[in-house]
Parts: structure tokens; C-alpha cells; sequence
């Protein structure tokens, strides 16, 4: 298994799949990288080079060592990380896709590498900035993670992660889901919804990507609903939307097929503006 050390101390695992163009994709809180499985597989059989990293305090990749109670992972950390871990493989220039979490540290790591990104995959995410209330409630549930791990939390989130019919219709999904919540390490997951917290309005950024843009949204997402992703297709110029009925906040898993064909499609139609 492939693993990057940072000198910092962290250690990133991740997966390098495939031959041809790089398509780099980043998975939400709290997954790991075998989110991307099915992607993975369909891509590198399309001709494409698929990396996804375990960000930093997920799945095989750790925190580094520290006395901190309450360390934080700022979006700029997994942003450096990222940069890290591209040079290292060689890699120049890329698609960028990430869902959720991995869809805000997408437009985090536009702002700081632009002019090596050819492509953006936008799932299941919002740009907007957290509102008080909603941060009280990431720190909060940091704090729980702290103090509680990953015992309870899973049960609690698979309702909103999947639909009904999802978790009725496709349960190796809902459990390939609990079981990447439940694997992942409480301490890492805390630090970055700590970061997540303080991280910046995208908004604003969102006109600042010019090249070709795929947002997805599923229509049962209460996570990131619709019209977060209408505002990210409004505020990026020349972007396509797409919205899966039925799915909730997995698209990429509850509608694996209708999804990569999505993928795939915009991956070969698409060029540098």
C-alpha cells in the first residue's frame, strides 16, 4: 500500500491507479479513500490515471504527534498535503473532483493551485461558509468524537448520507458506508471538522474557475441540497449540473453507474479554457 511522509510527521496513504490522464478525487467526513471504488475501477478502465489520497487523519493516514487536546486540521493543511503528495507522484496538472468535505477542500485547493488544474468534479457540496449556529454544532460534534470515538455517530448519520430507497435497495452500500465510519480514527476526523469550521466562503472564489466544471447533486440530499449545487452551477460560467433523483448525499455510491457514465462522459469532453 503506497504511502507518503510528510516532515512533519504525517504519513498519507493513497491509491495510484491506472495509466493516461490524472484524475485526482477527494473523499468527504468521514470516509476514507475505498469511497471512491467504484470510480476508481470504471475510470482507470477508461483510459484515465485515478489517485485518491486518505486525507490526513482518515483512514490509513494519521495525525502527526502532539500534545494538543483539540488538534485542528485547517483546509489549507490538506491543501499543502495535496501539493505535496501530486509533486511527489510527478504529477503536473490534473481533474480535481471531491464530494462534500472533499468538494470544499476542491475550491480550497483552487485558490492555490489554479493554474495546474484542467477540471473540476463538484459532488454533493456547498460553498458557502458555516453559519454560527452550524459551526457551534461541527465543534460540538468534534468535541464528541473526542470523547466518545466512532461508536454511536455512524447509526446516527446513515439516514442523511443515504436515502430511504438507498439503504432499503443497495445494502453492501449501506454497509461499505457504516464501515468506513466506523474505521475512521475519531482524532483525525475531530481535527478536521475543526478546520472545517473556520473554513472560508467559497462563493465568492466560485467565478475564479474557468475551466470545465461538473456539479452533481442528488435530490434527496439534506446535507447539500439542490440548491447548493444550483448556486455553485450559477456562480461558475459554463458549468454543468446534474441531479439524480431519489439519491441522497452519495451520489458516486447510490447511483455508481448513472454517476461515473456522467464522469466519464464530461471527463472526455472536457479541455483547458
Amino acid at each position: 500500500m503506497p504511502s507518503l511522509s510528510l516532515p512533519d510527521g504525517t504519513t498519507l496513504g493513497y491509491d495510484d491507479t491506472g495509466h493516461g490522464d490524472p484524475v485526482i478525487l477527494l473523499h468527504g467526513h468521514p470516509f476514507d479513500r475505498t469511497m471512491w471504488r467504484p470510480q476508481v475501477e470504471r475510470l482507470a478502465a477508461e483510459g484515465f490515471r485515478v489517485v485518491v489520497p486518505d486525507l490526513r487523519g482518515y483512514g490509513t493516514s494519521r495525525l502527526p504527534t502532539t500534545e494538543d487536546a483539540a488538534p485542528v486540521t485547517p483546509f489549507d493543511r490538506h491543501a499543502a498535503d495535496l501539493t505535496a503528495l501530486l509533486d511527489e507522484l510527478g504529477i503536473d496538472t490534473f481533474v480535481l473532483g471531491g464530494l462534500s468535505m472533499g468538494g470544499q477542500l476542491v475550491m480550497e485547493c483552487h485558490r492555490h493551485l489554479a493554474d495546474r488544474i484542467d477540471a473540476v468534479l463538484l459532488a454533493a457540496t456547498s460553498a458557502r461558509a458555516d453559519t454560527p449556529e452550524q459551526k457551534r454544532e461541527r465543534l460540538a460534534t468534534a468535541e464528541r468524537l473526542t470523547r466518545e470515538g466512532m461508536s454511536t455517530l455512524p447509526g446516527e448519520l446513515l439516514p442523511r448520507m443515504l436515502s430511504a430507497e438507498s439503504i432499503r435497495a443497495l445494502p453492501a452500500t449501506t454497509k461499505h458506508v457504516l464501515r468506513m465510519m466506523r474505521a475512521t480514527p475519531p482524532d483525525g476526523a475531530a481535527a478536521s471538522l475543526r478546520g472545517r469550521a473556520d473554513r472560508a466562503d467559497y462563493v465568492e472564489h466560485l467565478a475564479h474557475i474557468t475551466v470545465p466544471t461538473l456539479v452533481v447533486v442528488g435530490t434527496e440530499d439534506t446535507y447539500t441540497p439542490v440548491a447548493e449545487a444550483e448556486l455553485l452551477h450559477t456562480h461558475i460560467a459554463g458549468s454543468q449540473l446534474v441531479v439524480l433523483d431519489g439519491v441522497g448525499h452519495l451520489p458516486n455510491l447510490e447511483r455508481e453507474v448513472e454517476f461515473d457514465d456522467h464522469l466519464v462522459k464530461f471527463l472526455r469532453t472536457q479541455k483547458r479554457s
